[in-house]
C-alpha cells in the first residue's frame, strides 16, 4: 500500500474518534474562556499541549487561582497514560527517524492510539509505510480539536451556559469505544475492571490522582493475571 493511501486510510479510519471529539473540544473552548484564559492562551493550549483532559484540569485549576507549579504536576500526572501507549508503539516505530517520532509522539492521543495500534496488530502491510497511516490520524484529530476549539470559543461568547449541557458526555462514550474493541482476553478484561472501579472509589482524590492509581493498579491487575494464566498453561498441558 502506497504513503498516500496509508495516510487516507489513517484519516478515515479516525472518523468515529473525531464524532466524540467535537463536542468535547467545543465545550474546552467555552469553559477555558469562562475560566478566566484569553482566547489566545485557549488556543494557543490546543496548538501547543493538545491534550484534550490535561487542558480542561488546566483550566479548571487556573480559574480557582492554583499556582503554576501544581498545575504543571498535575498535568503531568494526568498525561502519564500516554507512557503506556508509547511502550505499546515502540515495537512498530523504532525504525523510524527522530524527525518522524517527535511529531507522532506529540501527536499521540487516546484516540489516535486505539486506532493506530489495532492497524499495526491487523494490517500485513509492510511496517516500514505504516507511520504514513500513523500521521493521517493524528493529523485529523490535531486539525479537528484546534477548530472545535476555536468554535467553543465564538460560542461561548455567545452562548455562556453552554458547558451546562452535557456535551462532554461524547467523550465518555468515545472512550468507552476506544476500550470495549481491545479487550479479547481475560487479563485485559481484568485490568478494565479494577482500573474502572478503583476510578470511581478514587473520584474525590485532588489533581485527578484517582485517574493516575486506576491506570496503574489496572495495569498491576492485568499483570497479574497474565502471569497466573501463563503458570497455569504448563499444568493444563501435563493434564492434556
Amino acid at each position: 500500500m502506497s504513503s498516500s493511501r496509508q495516510f487516507l486510510l489513517g484519516m478515515r479510519d479516525t472518523i468515529p474518534m473525531l464524532v466524540g471529539a467535537v463536542p468535547f473540544g467545543i465545550v474546552y473552548g467555552t469553559l477555558a474562556v469562562s475560566s478566566g484564559l484569553s482566547v489566545a492562551a485557549t488556543l494557543a493550549m490546543s496548538l501547543l499541549v493538545f491534550a484534550g483532559s490535561a487542558q480542561f484540569v488546566a483550566a479548571s485549576l487556573v480559574a480557582s487561582g492554583t499556582s503554576l507549579t501544581v498545575i504543571l504536576l498535575t498535568t503531568l500526572i494526568v498525561n502519564l497514560r500516554h507512557l503506556l501507549y508509547s511502550a505499546s508503539l515502540l515495537p512498530f516505530v523504532r525504525h523510524l527517524p527522530q524527525r518522524w517520532r517527535a511529531p507522532l509522539a506529540f501527536w499521540l492521543t487516546d484516540e489516535s492510539f486505539a486506532v493506530v495500534h489495532r492497524h499495526y496488530l491487523l494490517d500485513d502491510s509492510p511496517v516500514e509505510r505504516k507511520h504514513w497511516y500513523f500521521l493521517g490520524s493524528c493529523l485529523a484529530m490535531y486539525s479537528l480539536w484546534f477548530a472545535c476549539t476555536l468554535i467553543g470559543v465564538l460560542l461561548g461568547q455567545a452562548l455562556p451556559s453552554l458547558g451546562d449541557w452535557g456535551l462532554d458526555f461524547a467523550m465518555i462514550a468515545t472512550f468507552i469505544g476506544i476500550v470495549v474493541p481491545l479487550l479479547r482476553n481475560r487479563p485485559m478484561i481484568v485490568a478494565a475492571l479494577v482500573a474502572s472501579a478503583v476510578a470511581v472509589a478514587a473520584h474525590g482524590l485532588p489533581y485527578k490522582l484517582g485517574l493516575m492509581l486506576a491506570a496503574l493498579l489496572g495495569v498491576c491487575a492485568g499483570v497479574i493475571s497474565q502471569r497466573l494464566a501463563e503458570r497455569g498453561k504448563p499444568a493444563q498441558e501435563e493434564a492434556a
